[in-house]
C-alpha cells in the first residue's frame, strides 16, 4: 500500500482529531498523582473521549482492553492500564491516546511526572523530547524519511542513550496504522521514501538508559519492557508536510 497523501477535505478532518489528542493529554496531566491507578486514569480519558464526541481508537484494537496506553518508568510502550499499578512519588509515565473524530484519527502522547523525579529520569525525558523537535525538524517536501530517525538516532547516542529498534512511527489519519513506517533508528544519512506534502505521520521515538532491547509481555501480549529494567522515554506527535515545511498537528 502507498503513502496516502490527504486531501484538503481530509486534512481537516484529521486537524480536529488532532487538536482533541492534545486537549485529552493536556486535560488528563493534573489527575498523574501519586496514589491514582493508571486504570483510573484510562477511565477518565474514555468518559473525555465520549464527551467530546468521538472514541478510542486503541480500545478493542486488535484485542487492546483499554482506552489508551500508560507505559510507567521501565515499560516502553502498550502499557495496559490496569488498577494495580499505583502511581508513586518519582514515577514517569507515558499517555499515548488516540481519538476517532467523525471518522478521522489523531494520534499523540508525552511523558508525564509523579511529584520529584531523579536527575537521571529527567535527563532521560529532556533527551527524548530533544530527539522528537530533532526528527520533526527534518520533515520537509523532498527529504528522505530515514533523515528523521538519523537526526534522533545522532543525538541521542551523543548523550549516551540507546533507541529502540522494535517500534515505529507511522502514517494516520484515515486509518489508525498507514504506510509509511518512520523508523527512528537509522545510521546513515538519505535513507527510504521521499517526502510529499499532503502526507500525515507520527514521530514517536522511544529511548532507553540502557540497551535498546525490549520484551513483550507473554501474559498480555501487548506491554513492552526493557530488557534490562532500565527507564524508558517516549514523546510523539502527528505531523503534516506542508509546502513550507511541516505542521505538528497535535501541538
Amino acid at each position: 500500500m502507498s503513502i496516502i497523501i490527504k486531501s484538503d477535505q481530509q486534512i481537516q478532518g484529521i486537524k480536529k482529531a488532532c487538536q482533541l489528542t492534545a486537549k485529552i493529554l493536556d486535560w488528563i496531566e493534573p489527575h498523574v498523582q501519586p496514589g491514582v491507578s493508571t486504570a483510573h486514569l484510562d477511565d477518565l480519558i474514555r468518559k473525555f473521549h465520549l464527551e467530546n464526541g468521538a472514541i478510542p481508537a486503541p480500545l478493542g484494537y486488535k484485542g487492546f482492553p483499554k482506552s489508551c496506553c500508560i507505559s510507567l518508568n521501565e515499560v516502553i510502550c502498550h502499557g495496559i492500564p490496569d488498577l494495580k499499578t499505583i502511581l508513586k512519588e518519582g514515577d514517569i509515565l507515558n499517555i499515548d491516546v488516540s481519538p476517532i473524530l467523525g471518522g478521522f484519527y489523531g494520534d499523540a502522547s508525552r511523558m508525564y511526572k509523579v511529584g520529584n523525579i531523579s536527575e537521571k529520569a529527567q535527563s532521560l525525558i529532556d533527551t527524548t523530547k530533544r530527539c522528537l523537535d530533532l526528527g520533526i525538524e527534518q520533515v520537509r517536501e523532498g527529504n528522505h524519511f530515514g533523515n528523521i530517525g538519523y537526526a534522533i538516532t545522532v543525538h541521542a547516542a551523543s548523550q549516551g542513550y540507546s533507541i529502540v529498534h522494535q517500534f515505529c512511527g507511522h502514517g494516520v489519519g484515515v486509518k489508525f496504522h498507514e504506510p509509511p513506517q518512520i523508523c527512528h533508528y537509522v545510521e546513515a544519512m538519505n535513507q527510504g521514501e521521499i517526502m510529499k506534502v499532503g502526507m500525515i505521520f507520527t514521530i514517536e521515538p522511544m529511548i532507553n538508559i540502557g540497551v535498546p532491547h525490549g520484551l513483550i509481555s507473554e501474559a498480555d501480549g501487548w506491554t513492552a519492557t526493557t530488557i534490562d529494567k532500565q527507564l524508558s522515554a517516549q514523546f510523539e506527535h502527528t505531523v503534516l508536510v506542508t509546502k513550507e515545511g511541516y505542521e505538528i498537528l497535535t501541538k
